[in-house]
Formats: structure tokens, C-alpha cells, sequence
């Protein structure tokens, strides 16, 4: 254990460290919600029930968690492997294994600390007030995260060299981030457009997230079950295709 906090510790430094992942997991969130809320916070968002500050915060808080699994994981993991790392480090008392586990987390605390500050801005600054259950909220919320970081862990383990992987983060990231809803509020979109966002992964997690944060938890199932079984099935891809060098 206390190898492995080590290891995590130096991880963890490192991507606080590294200016992509302070800009586009930290400071994006914040600067997008508070351009969002100062010109059309208080308005409603189409016809969804929310105004754009309660869509923006939720649709917002989903950015750290597609950062960090598209970009942040894979790249670690597969530049890893390509200069030889993983192979090193295969025989030593420092498996590979820790360190994926520790890039994995350290990923998941940059999403979490992304939230977080979008929070205290939106209840501290904005006096934003969730009207669903905080807890469920957050049990989707870290479902979301999970189902997302499977999805970049098999990226990462199908890819075997740097430029493919730069290949699939880039169609995934940038889709995902632009027309799933999440930096953009989907009410604004045509109905084209909002119909792509509801089937994209990411989307469906937003989805789920509005819907609880609202208090409505009628419509649950399908959304839980998807999010569940995108975890499942490339989680169990990930592992089964993964391979040290």
C-alpha cells in the first residue's frame, strides 16, 4: 500500500502539472458556465424544465469525466506502452498494474476536482439549489465516470501505437464533448441534433443527470441499464485485449 501511494502521489503531481489537463478539465467547466449563466442564467431552457444555469451546471460537470477518459487515460497508458515502460516495469516490484491503477485514479480525482469547483461557483457565486436527491446524483454521476473511463481503457488497450490512439481520442473526444450536450446546453441544438446527443453515450448519462436533478426519477431504468452495460461490455473488452508492451 504504501508503494502504491507513492506511486499515486507522483501520478497525481504530474497531471496537476501538465497545462492540457488544467485548462480543459478545470478551467473550460468554470469559464463556459459562468459565460452561460451571465447572459441566459435565469431564462428557460426550451422546453426541458431547467433554466440554462441548472442545464449548464449539470451538462458541465460531465466535462472533467469525458476529458479524463478520452484524453488523459489512453494517452498515459498507450504512450506508456509504446516507449516501453509497461514492459520494464512488467518483472519489477513496480507492476504495471499499479500504475494503470494509479493513472485511473488520478484521472477520476482531475474529474472530480472539476466538479467540485464548477459547484462551489454555481451554489456559492450563482445560489444554484438542485431539486432531486444530491446522493442519487451523485451515485449517476460516478456511474457516468465509470461507463466513460471503460470506454478509454478499451481505446487503450485495442490501440497499439500513439497515432491510432491519437486517431480514436479525437473522434471520440470532440464529438463527445461538442454535440453529446455537455459544454454546449442540448436545448439549444435542432432536433436533429438533440436526437444524436440523446444516443451518444455521454449524452444518455447527461440525460440522466438532468432528470435527477430535476426529481424525477420515473424514467431510470433505461439510462442505468445502458450506462451499466457500456461499462460492462468495454470494461470486459479492455481487460480481455490489454496487452503490457
Amino acid at each position: 500500500m504504501k508503494r502504491f501511494l507513492t506511486m499515486y502521489r507522483v501520478e497525481q503531481k504530474l497531471f496537476l502539472r501538465t497545462p492540457d489537463v488544467l485548462i480543459f478539465n478545470l478551467m473550460m467547466p468554470l469559464v463556459t458556465f459562468l459565460i452561460i449563466t451571465m447572459i441566459a442564467g435565469g431564462k428557460d431552457a426550451a422546453d426541458s424544465g431547467l433554466t440554462y444555469l441548472q442545464s449548464a451546471y449539470v451538462s458541465l460537470s460531465t466535462v472533467g469525466i469525458c476529458c479524463s477518459a478520452f484524453m488523459s487515460i489512453p494517452i498515459t497508458i498507450v504512450e506508456s506502452r509504446s516507449q516501453g515502460i509497461l514492459r520494464r516495469m512488467y518483472c519489477s516490484p513496480c507492476s504495471p498494474a499499479r500504475l494503470l491503477a494509479c493513472d485511473t485514479i488520478a484521472s477520476g480525482v482531475m474529474a472530480v476536482l472539476s466538479t467540485f469547483i464548477l459547484t462551489v461557483a454555481a451554489v456559492g457565486v450563482f445560489g444554484y439549489r438542485m431539486q432531486g436527491s444530491v446522493l442519487v446524483y451523485i451515485g449517476v454521476w460516478l456511474l457516468t465516470m465509470a461507463s466513460m473511463f471503460s470506454i478509454g481503457l478499451m481505446v487503450a488497450s485495442l490501440c497499439r501505437t500513439t497515432k491510432s490512439m491519437n486517431v480514436a481520442t479525437t473522434v471520440l473526444y470532440f464529438p463527445m464533448l461538442l454535440f453529446s450536450g455537455a459544454t454546449i446546453p442540448a436545448e439549444v441544438f435542432p432536433a436533429g441534433f438533440r436526437a444524436v446527443a440523446r444516443w451518444m453515450p455521454l449524452g444518455v448519462g447527461i440525460d440522466l443527470l438532468k432528470s435527477v436533478s430535476m426529481g424525477c426519477y420515473d424514467k431510470m431504468a433505461v439510462p442505468v441499464f445502458t450506462l451499466t452495460a457500456i461499462t460492462v461490455f468495454c470494461g470486459a473488452v479492455a481487460v480481455k485485449t490489454f496487452r503490457w508492451e
